[in-house]
């Protein structure tokens, strides 16, 4: 059926002379859609490249290295610079989410003036907050109050992140009063919940929900006015993503685009990407039913390599084998892998941290139980034993203890679904936390020794962030050299975003 929907789909856009080879290409020139002035025909197109900045070039690759569920390999050099904290500006994602998605988003808001278009507009409205959202979390201070105003505004202003928060929250509020039980969009347009506005109203409070959260470690967080949101709101329970059943694994072009990195021409990641040693042994120690989901393992065993130490010659762990001649364990990204928008998981993880702040720990353990079970779903585990016998286990203790084990599990619940949000998460709580370990001064000692449960400084960048772990990129050239109303740039990847407050690397 969903094969079905999106072959309706992909004929409707091949109807209006869009060439349907790019249908699910992030760089396709937004002014073609100028020519439509039907909502559901630039729908797919914007959720299509929504999905696919997520875990694209610059987010799914640099996530999968800075949340140390990958490392690059030693024989090639493709990803070295994001593994050794060199300025990087993830200009591709920038301009993905600018000119392709936020730009369709603002289009179908425009052609949806009518009564009978209303739904098209809170969908669009609710993946714009979302979008801006992103962005701003990224890299902090932005233009959004004239941005998309190319025509009569060439140097918009930088609006400061907190002050976009508050509008992204009033936005927020917009959609929540609205009732919109009695709109209704064509299905077959909808990749993500074919037209449900229950759905869709879910999502938004959801969105809602994790920009309170966001604020965690603010001064202006308040958690018993969270807790009163989570309990007078409803949830989403059904993923917000893209279907895996809408790729076709045989085409290039139309696969997930970690897929595509996979089994495309280019092999990015089949030839740069081998598991993280900080990843591999935790699950692996662990005995997490993911691991052989997430990872292909070598006839030996599941081995991962030290974050950044891809020129290394030693033999670390004595086996007689030098590093760079080790077989590693490489990630999977199936033919029908979902792509993931706002998980069911993300969300149960986020009411279970609510609660814990409240000191609630029966209902904390409730939706923590529910954020691991709707991991291991995803994954195709029925096993849910590691919630009752294993790991990840829910044991009562205190707050802070209990945000940890929230986050360790949806650090594990992300990798190879939402590698940005992973990061963006990680720098809120600071789990996994940061060990000092200098790997290179002694590998053998690191690898008997290894901090399983922390995340390690790359061995090759350690001196180039000073020990610490990257907490936003840099500007993109071409968004502050002509803009006069732009900051200077920064000085590196340590600058961190407004809500980023809590001590740690």
């Amino acid at each position: 059926m969903k094969k079905y929907i999106y072959k309706i789909a992909l004929f409707a856009l091949v109807a209006t002379a869009w060439n349907c080879e790019s249908y699910l290409d992030v760089n396709h020139d937004p002014d073609v859609l100028e020519e439509t002035d039907t909502p559901e025909i630039i729908l797919p197109s914007a959720q299509a490249s929504l999905g696919n900045n997520l875990m694209g070039w610059d987010f799914g690759f640099a996530g999968g290295f800075w949340n140390e569920y990958w490392t690059q390999t030693y024989t090639a050099s493709q990803f070295k610079t994001l593994c050794e904290y060199e300025e990087t500006s993830f200009s591709n994602q920038y301009t993905g989410l600018t000119a392709g998605t936020l730009s369709d988003l603002e289009m179908i808001k425009q052609l949806s003036s009518s009564n009978e278009n209303q739904g098209y507009y809170y969908i669009a409205e609710a993946l714009s907050i979302y979008t801006w959202q992103v962005m701003t979390d990224i890299w902090g201070d932005i233009p959004y109050s004239e941005a998309l105003q190319g025509d009569t505004i060439k140097s918009p202003v930088f609006d400061s992140a907190e002050s976009i928060y508050a509008d992204l929250l009033d936005r927020t509020d917009a959609l929540l009063a609205i009732d919109n039980s009695a709109y209704s969009i064509k299905t077959q347009y909808d990749f993500i919940y074919n037209g449900d506005m229950n759905d869709w109203k879910k999502f938004v409070a959801s969105l809602k929900l994790k920009l309170m959260l966001r604020q965690s470690e603010t001064s202006g967080y308040n958690n018993a006015t969270v807790l009163a949101f989570v309990n007078s709101n409803s949830f989403l329970t059904n993923s917000a993503k893209i279907d895996g059943s809408y790729w076709d694994d045989s085409a290039e072009g139309k696969r997930h685009p970690m897929r595509e990195y996979q089994a495309g021409g280019a092999s990015y990641l089949s030839t740069n990407v081998i598991g993280c040693k900080t990843f591999i042994d935790y699950l692996n120690v662990n005995s997490d039913p993911r691991l052989d989901v997430l990872f292909t393992a070598p006839s030996s065993g599941h081995e991962g390599a030290f974050f950044g130490d891809f020129d290394s010659k030693a033999d670390s762990d004595s086996d007689g084998t030098p590093d760079d001649q080790e077989d590693y364990s490489e990630p999977i990204f199936t033919g029908d892998m979902d792509l993931m928008i706002m998980s069911d998981w993300e969300v149960y993880f986020y009411i279970a941290e609510v609660y814990a702040r409240a000191s609630d720990m029966t209902n904390a353990k409730t939706y923590y139980d529910m954020g691991v079970e709707a991991s291991l779903a995803q994954n195709g585990i029925t096993d849910n034993s590691i919630l009752t016998s294993g790991y990840a286990t829910w044991t009562n203790g205190s707050i802070e203890e209990s945000i940890k084990m929230i986050a360790m599990q949806k650090w594990v619940a992300n990798a190879n679904y939402q590698h940005i949000e992973s990061f963006l998460e990680r720098n809120r709580t600071k789990y996994p936390s940061v060990n000092e370990i200098d790997i290179k001064s002694d590998r053998q000692a690191a690898f008997l020794n290894f901090p399983v449960g922390q995340l390690t400084i790359s061995v090759n960048g350690r001196e180039k962030t000073n020990g610490f772990l990257p907490a936003s990129p840099v500007y993109p050239s071409n968004v502050i050299n002509s803009n006069v109303n732009a900051p200077g740039q920064k000085l590196n990847l340590l600058e961190k975003v407004w809500w980023n407050q809590k001590a740690g690397k």
